[in-house]
C-alpha cells in the first residue's frame, strides 16, 4: 500500500469527495487519489523513499497541506486529515442569529454504575446569538431549554429525572443560559463565559466552543455551525440524589458532560415552512 489517509471534518464526519495529491521536493505530482464513501484514501502505488508534500482538497473546504516521509517500505501513512469549511476561520457576519432546534442537539452524558454511560437529550429548546460587529468578545448568546423534554430512551428513567429528585420540572420548568463574556482560545475556538439557571440555582458555567464554519442553506439563508462542551456537577445545582450500588460506586455519576451541536440561521427568526 503506497498511501493511506482518512479525511474528516472538524466534527468527525467523512469527506467522501476529497482528493489527495502527493508532490515530491521538486513540486512534481507523483500520486493523486480520491477518498471513498467513508472518507478513506487507499492507493497501492509504491513511492520512492524521501520527503513529500501531501495536499488534500475538497469542494467547500479549505485545502490542507502536510509533509510525509516515505521509508524503504514505499508507504506514506498520512493518518487523519481534518478539513475546515471554506472560510471556516472567518467569523460569522455580525448581527442576530437564531438557533435552529430542528438541526441542533442538546445532550447530556452521565456515568452509569461506574462502567458505562447514559446519554440523554432535550428535545425542546430555543436560543439566540448576537455577533458583535466591532469586538467579537462582546458577542452574546441566550438559550432556554424545556426541562420536561428530557429523553433518555427509557420512560421510567425519564419520569424519575423529571421528578423532585433531579430536574423537578413542576417547580423549575426551564433551564436558561446567558453568556457574560467570550475569550479567544484559538483561531476557531472560544471559551464562552455564562450563567446557567438549573433546578432553581444559578451558577457560572463555561462552554468550550468550536466554530465549524458558515455556509448557505437550501432555503436561501445563511447558517453557522458550532459545537460546544461543558462539565456540570449535580451537587452545584442542588441535585443530590444518589443510590450507591456498592462501596464507592454510585448508580448515577455526579458529573454530567454536556454536548451541544448547534446550527444558527442568520436573522432574528427561523425561516417559515
Amino acid at each position: 500500500m503506497g498511501l493511506t489517509a482518512k479525511i474528516r471534518t472538524r466534527d468527525g464526519w467523512a469527506v467522501s469527495h476529497a482528493v489527495v495529491t502527493v508532490t515530491d521536493m521538486t513540486g512534481s505530482q507523483v500520486l493523486r487519489a480520491e477518498a471513498d464513501g467513508e472518507g478513506a484514501v487507499r492507493d497501492e502505488t509504491a513511492l520512492a523513499p524521501g520527503a513529500y508534500t501531501v495536499i488534500v482538497t475538497a469542494v467547500g473546504y479549505a485545502p490542507a497541506a502536510s509533509s510525509a516521509i516515505v521509508t524503504a517500505s514505499g508507504r506514506a501513512e498520512v493518518g487523519t486529515v481534518t478539513l475546515a469549511r471554506q472560510g471556516g476561520t472567518e467569523l460569522p457576519p455580525p448581527g442576530p442569529w437564531t438557533i435552529d432546534p430542528a438541526h441542533s442537539g442538546v445532550a447530556a452524558v452521565a456515568q452509569h454504575l461506574g462502567i458505562s454511560s447514559v446519554r440523554g437529550r432535550f428535545t425542546e429548546f430555543s436560543g439566540a446569538i448576537e455577533v458583535a460587529p466591532d469586538d467579537v468578545t462582546k458577542s452574546r448568546v441566550e438559550a432556554v431549554i424545556r426541562a420536561a423534554s428530557i429523553d433518555t430512551g427509557n420512560g421510567m428513567r425519564d419520569t424519575h429525572l423529571k421528578s423532585a429528585d433531579f430536574l423537578d420540572v413542576e417547580r423549575f420548568p426551564e433551564l436558561t443560559y446567558r453568556s457574560t463574556g467570550l475569550t479567544a482560545a484559538g483561531s476557531d475556538r472560544w471559551t464562552v463565559h455564562g450563567e446557567l439557571s438549573l433546578h432553581g440555582v444559578v451558577r457560572p458555567v463555561d462552554l468550550d466552543l468550536a466554530y465549524l464554519g458558515t455556509g448557505a442553506d437550501p432555503w436561501g439563508g445563511t447558517r453557522a455551525a458550532f459545537r460546544a462542551t461543558a462539565e456540570l456537577h449535580r451537587e452545584d445545582f442542588a441535585m443530590n440524589y444518589n443510590q450507591v450500588v456498592q462501596a464507592g460506586i454510585a448508580a448515577i455519576g455526579t458529573t454530567l458532560r454536556v454536548e451541544l451541536d448547534i446550527q444558527a440561521v442568520q436573522g432574528e427568526s427561523l425561516p417559515q415552512g
